[in-house]
């Protein structure tokens, strides 16, 4: 593990911690008994067998730390307890000896995650692969895979080593490695990279690099690199050992001058760090154990420190700001056949198919209250689509050519374009052999995303970067929307690496991932974050947090929380000190004796433990959610799914006053205009009366939702409009005047509708969260 644990109890050392606490407590108290029993010569020998068991693992921490050239608490315990023994003050040795022992216990159970390893890494490497040999396929070791060799790739299976497509086509999911959601499409002769995964069916492959050439191997090999590149963390306690052992040692002395041995040894009792040894240790623990509640698994108290330092962040686009998988966004209708219709026809054909998008088009139609059948008489054409037939009707689904759309047509056109400005994915429909429309997929920035980019900047965040494997355009655009100061597309793993070294040259940095090829980073990074819920098990090993649950806004209670934990942690530091050197200074005139002193320095670590369990409380949290009211946001977020086909019918209207003949084209108008009066507007209206109150109160005041007040008048009085045109038009055709108008009106409530519901979906419905706080605020 190198430099970056070297502060970091290891396991041998957590396991000697605590079986030196067991021991030192059984022989505190046998002394006791043994003295009630009136054999205190053997009650004496047990309390002296505690202090030397106590010194002699100061003895070895101490010369530990001296080799990682820090000096740190344990030469204060160590001069306590040899100058405890040398006068005969048993008691005191053994009672500073559970007190060291208990310190350490604490600290290596609070640090017990903290040492990590590239086991996950290594365990989801490919061990075999299947090769072709003699007409038949055989299981073989990865090592014995040699450039040339013919293998075969089967479903769900990740890609041994790299090599090139030989068979017709294959579709693999390549997000762990490049950070690009959509599904990739690769042909005959066309490269591949060990670590993705077969997301189609079966294909052939020939190998061009063995594994320990192949891109997986190199990943492997930055993460390991890149944790033995992290410089050592010192620890709060070690930063103030110094100083106070300097205090220490020169009180003594003095005493010794004045008052002799037994007086030095008194304030060297009372100078045992303890609260150096407990009240930081306690703290951690405890932030550790809040943090854990609300779904954020911190490996170690040290990280949590680290944490609370850190003022850049570094954030992965694909899983991290979006929610790394392909989405159902919006139903192109090219013809009559209704949006719900198309996607219940598409969502019944895929349920049969291996494809990667077919499980997002599924998922969808489910989740708009689609009556699926099961399709018979399928046909998939690899890297295509697929034909089935549903009912009455023969539906074909795929790319364009397969299911017969001339890329001439105006939707067709508009389809693609928008696929190609916004990073999205399109998914042709005919039905009955007549093109029907397209869906469109794309991988949907998380609500809760530039929430929580403001509420990190609040809690201390001065510098948000993005790192991307992704195209430009596409992490600009999100990276304007969501307020980052920086976009770094088309990032490599290595590129990543190169960034957070920029980076922590300016400021301690936290780098936030989910994919493998985020690994290295997360590695390197002061604190690195996964996304655990949804990423992938190398990244969260490599990484010293894990977000257990799929909100990036934990990530902004977590620093929070690490700061408060640090405040209590460095006031429980801070008075105990003050409270030792106050005693010392007492024992140095003699008027406090050593076993006394341990008694009061006893006094002392239960006054600094009180105040560090104070970090348990998580502090004063913004209003919360009650279970009523995240139940009533999470239903007005289905409401907004199945709007948002309706709300992109209007700009396809408004195409259609362009491109189709008036009739046609104004039928289509009143249809979107009766859709808005009994779908649109009764939402708008619903969510003024049942969900603006319950913000209103939540947040504290009547003006949190005045200026989406304002928008839903805005709606209803452009309704209102569109039904006065379509009046005046009559059944007569349309003007150009009126035409105009038309699609004034249509695309400015397209533009509305669209940005309106995103900003509840950010503001108000992405709080649906059962007991998720409103704001990552903690005093």
């Amino acid at each position: 593990m190198g430099a970056r644990t070297a502060a970091v109890p290891t396991w041998p050392a957590a396991h000697a911690a605590a079986a030196l606490l067991i021991l030192t407590t059984v022989c505190l108290a046998a002394g006791f008994a043994l003295r009630a029993a009136g054999l205190a010569g053997a009650g004496n020998a047990v309390w002296a067998a505690a202090g030397a068991c106590g010194a002699g693992y100061a003895l070895w921490a101490m010369v530990d730390a001296l080799r990682q050239h820090r000096v740190g608490v344990d030469v204060i315990a160590l001069l306590a307890l040899g100058g405890a023994l040398a006068v005969g003050e048993l008691l005191a040795a053994a009672v500073i000896s559970v007190m060291l022992a208990g310190g350490r216990a604490l600290e290596a159970w609070a640090a017990g995650r903290a040492r990590r390893d590239l086991t996950a890494l290594l365990e989801r490497a490919p061990r075999t692969a299947r090769r072709y040999r003699g007409g038949s396929v055989e299981t073989v070791p990865l090592d014995s895979v040699e450039p040339g060799d013919a293998l075969l790739v089967a479903p769900g299976d990740l890609v041994p080593v790299d090599g090139v497509i030989t068979s017709a086509s294959a579709v693999l999911d390549e997000s762990a490695l490049t950070g690009e959601a959509r599904p990739a499409e690769r042909g005959e002769r066309e490269g591949v990279r060990s670590g993705v995964v077969n997301a189609g069916g079966p294909f052939d492959m020939r190998a061009t690099a063995a594994a320990a050439d192949s891109s997986y191997a190199a990943i492997v090999r930055l993460v390991s690199q890149a944790q033995s590149d992290q410089p050592p963390f010192v620890r709060l306690a070690d930063r103030y050992a110094v100083w106070f052992l300097i205090v220490a040692v020169l009180t003594a002395a003095g005493a010794w001058l004045v008052g002799g041995p037994d007086r030095a040894v008194a304030v060297l009792v009372v100078a045992t760090p303890c609260p150096l040894i407990l009240a930081a240790p306690v703290a951690w623990v405890s932030g550790l154990s809040v943090a854990a509640r609300r779904g954020v698994v911190v490996k170690g108290g040290a990280v949590l420190e680290r944490l609370a330092a850190c003022t850049t962040l570094l954030l992965d686009k694909t899983g991290t700001l979006t929610t790394g998988r392909p989405s159902l966004s919006a139903i192109i209708a090219a013809g009559p056949c209704p949006p719900a219709q198309m996607l219940r026809l598409a969502g019944s054909v895929d349920q049969v198919s291996a494809h990667v998008l077919a499980g997002a088009i599924v998922e969808a139609a489910v989740q708009r209250g689609c009556d699926l059948a099961l399709p018979e008489q399928v046909e998939e054409g690899a890297g295509q689509g697929i034909q089935g037939r549903v009912g009455d009707h023969l539906v074909a689904l795929g790319k364009a050519g397969w299911v017969g759309v001339d890329g001439r047509a105006g939707w067709a056109k508009t389809a693609r374009r928008r696929a190609r400005l916004d990073g999205s994915l399109t998914v042709f429909i005919a039905v009955d052999g007549v093109p029907a429309g397209a869906l469109v997929l794309d991988d949907t920035v998380r609500p809760d995303a530039a929430r929580t980019v403001r509420a990190l900047r609040a809690g201390g965040i001065t510098r948000i970067v993005m790192v991307t494997g992704d195209r430009a355009e596409v992490a600009d655009a999100l990276g304007e929307v969501i307020g980052i100061d920086q976009v770094l597309a088309e990032r490599t793993p290595a590129d990543k690496l190169d960034a957070v070294r920029l980076e922590r040259e300016r400021a301690a940095t936290i780098m936030v991932g989910d994919g493998i090829n985020d690994a290295p980073a997360l590695a390197l990074a002061d604190v690195g974050v996964a996304m655990g819920a949804r990423g992938s098990g190398a990244c969260a090993q490599a990484a010293d947090a894990v977000l257990t649950v799929d909100r990036l806004g934990r990530l902004g209670e977590a620093r929070a929380v690490a700061a408060r934990t640090k405040r209590i942690a460095l006031e429980s530091v801070l008075a105990g000190m003050s409270m030792s050197l106050a005693a010392m200074a007492v024992a140095a005139m003699g008027l406090l004796p050593a076993v006394w002193g341990a008694l009061l320095q006893e006094a002392i670590d239960v006054v600094v433990i009180l105040n560090a369990l104070r970090a348990l409380r998580p502090g004063r949290l913004a209003l919360r959610l009650m279970p009523q009211d995240s139940a009533l946001a999470r239903r007005f977020g289905r409401e907004h799914q199945r709007i948002a086909d309706d709300i992109e019918q209007l700009r396809l209207a408004a195409d259609a006053l362009a491109t189709h003949p008036a009739p046609g084209a104004m039928a289509r108008v009143r249809q979107v205009h009766q859709v808005l009066v009994e779908e649109v507007g009764p939402h708008e209206l619903a969510e003024q009366a049942e969900l603006y109150p319950v913000m209103d109160r939540v947040l504290g005041t009547p003006q949190a939702t005045a200026t989406m007040s304002r928008a839903h008048a805005e709606i209803s009085h452009q309704i209102r409009r569109l039904g006065q045109l379509i009046e005046e038009v009559g059944p007569g055709e349309p003007d150009d005047a009126d035409l105009a108008e038309l699609r004034s009106l249509l695309y400015g409530l397209h533009a509305i509708l669209r940005l309106h519901t995103a900003q509840e979906d950010e503001s108000y419905l992405s709080l649906a969260d059962g007991q998720q706080a409103l704001t990552a605020a903690i005093k």
